[in-house]
């Protein structure tokens, strides 16, 4: 499969309202199982992370947040923030009728050589061990595990 040109543009105040849903149930589907939270409780423990994160919204300084555009239609959005050293992607996303065709892969690159363009060296990112697809993708792309958190049911 080719890699699809995609563009990011900075998320427009309009757009952020959707795209903070969408982040935030994303994260609450991956943190809930993980952490044993009933989809309530993930829910909220997702928003109050995000909103902890994106006080001022897009306006936010240190956190990059764009949307994905594909033949000027939005395919998915990317959120990292260069608060530390080394950028930390907090979220990636594929909008569900595009999802399939390589633009996961387009996101991370086109992320990747935004970092670069700023100067740094690194990005790291967080995957819950049960998202197979995105691991998979993370590890074709050149990522390696530098930390691994571990969990038996007792």
């Amino acid at each position: 499969m080719t890699t699809p040109p995609v563009l990011l543009r900075p998320i427009t105040d309009n757009e952020y309202p959707r795209w903070m849903e969408r982040a935030a149930a994303s994260f609450a589907a991956g943190v809930g199982p993980s952490r044993g939270l009933t989809p309530d409780e993930a829910l909220a423990l997702a928003y109050e992370k995000t909103e902890r994160l994106l006080p001022e919204g897009p306006a936010t300084d240190q956190q990059l947040i764009w949307i994905a555009v594909a033949d000027d239609e939005p395919v998915g959005s990317l959120w990292i923030s260069t608060k530390s050293n080394v950028p930390f992607i907090y979220g990636i996303e594929v909008d569900h009728p595009h999802r399939g065709k390589g633009y996961g892969r387009a996101i991370m690159l086109a992320g990747e050589e935004e970092c670069r363009r700023l100067g740094h060296t690194q990005l790291d990112l967080n995957v819950f061990g049960d998202n197979t697809t995105a691991i998979a993708l993370y590890d074709s792309l050149g990522y390696t595990v530098i930390s691994q958190q571990m969990r038996k049911a007792l």
